[in-house]
């Protein structure tokens, strides 16, 4: 089997890559030509993977990528995927997160229908919530340029799915965190930062609304859920979580505690981290996902934590 990724370099897609290797699979990476290259993620699996240069927001390309790895399935976890940022980059994250969904699917259409499609929706795209817990019924209401891109991009997985007879799956990802999460993310600005401040490297840490709920889950455990959703007989979309919800109050309280600091010693908050619009209490409802793809999530709240902190504190102390 070849599959090719988009976003590879990414959290989602050095998991990925890491699973579909153990699979058997032969994986190509979709990767941007860019002066500054950021392979850290996949270095341990760097040479048993292929690469193909091409963009999102360059059509010729992604069809030109799909020529060269002759992919069985595809999965598109490329996007302009920090939110904050989506307010600040509005039309790139619709031209990249939306726009870019169909590009890929128009590529794929034309040059190979039975390949399989994987497209990674999101939580955000439920945004100020219609009811709780959230499931594929739920209707949307996206609260960022990032969770509108994201509905825009689902919507034409179903319609290519429906039209064309494409196989061609979603998953609704609720937040998926781990030791590769980027330092720009709440889950590992706090490990990070708590690491820091425990070995004298910091003393304060800035946050924003500490009072946000959200449905954390490991990386690790949903991108096995990605490509259960591709050995499906017919595609569908799927909400993947913990069907649990916490605070960010309650993460960074179980972050310092690992490392035996009282958090609110050290703990600021500043407005300007606070976002234009905030989402209300995301918590997933999977019973779908574990009735028809047999999956469920195997690393807790707690367990994600501790697994992020240790990281964090053991490569800043390695760099001392």
């Amino acid at each position: 089997m070849r599959a090719l990724i988009t976003g590879i370099t990414g959290q989602d897609g050095s998991y990925l890559a890491d699973f579909l290797l153990e699979k058997g699979y032969d994986v190509y990476g979709m990767v941007r030509r860019s002066s500054v290259e950021n392979f850290s993620r996949i270095e341990h699996i760097r040479e048993r993977l292929k690469f193909v240069q091409a963009d999102l927001l360059d059509q010729l390309s992604i069809i030109d990528a799909l020529k060269e790895a002759e992919p069985d399935e595809v999965y598109n976890l490329a996007a302009m995927s920090f939110v904050p940022t989506s307010w600040k980059q509005a039309v790139y994250t619709g031209e990249c997160t939306a726009l870019g969904v169909t590009r890929m699917l128009e590529a794929i259409r034309h040059f190979n229908k039975n390949i399989r499609f994987y497209q990674a929706s999101s939580s955000e795209m439920f945004g100020k919530v219609r009811k709780v817990p959230q499931d594929e019924e739920t209707p949307f209401y996206p609260r960022s340029p990032y969770g509108a891109a994201k509905v825009y991009g689902h919507y034409m997985t179903v319609n290519y799915r429906e039209s064309y007879n494409m196989h061609c799956s979603s998953g609704i990802l609720f937040n998926h965190e781990s030791p590769r999460r980027g330092l720009e993310f709440v889950t590992r600005k706090v490990t990070y930062n708590a690491a820091k401040i425990k070995l004298g490297m910091a003393d304060k840490l800035y946050m924003g609304n500490l009072d946000s709920k959200r449905d954390w889950g490991y990386a690790g455990d949903y991108v096995k859920a990605m490509w259960l959703m591709l050995k499906q007989d017919n595609a569908d979309d799927y909400v993947i979580s913990t069907e649990k919800t916490h605070t960010v109050k309650e993460w960074v309280e179980a972050s310092f505690g690992c490392l035996g600091l009282d958090w609110e010693k050290y703990v600021k908050t500043d407005p300007v981290f606070l976002r234009p619009a905030e989402v209300d209490l995301l918590v997933g409802k999977s019973s779908k996902a574990k009735k028809v793809l047999g999956w469920k999530p195997t690393v807790d709240f707690y367990k994600l934590v501790d697994m992020m902190v240790s990281a964090d504190y053991n490569y800043l102390k390695a760099g001392m």
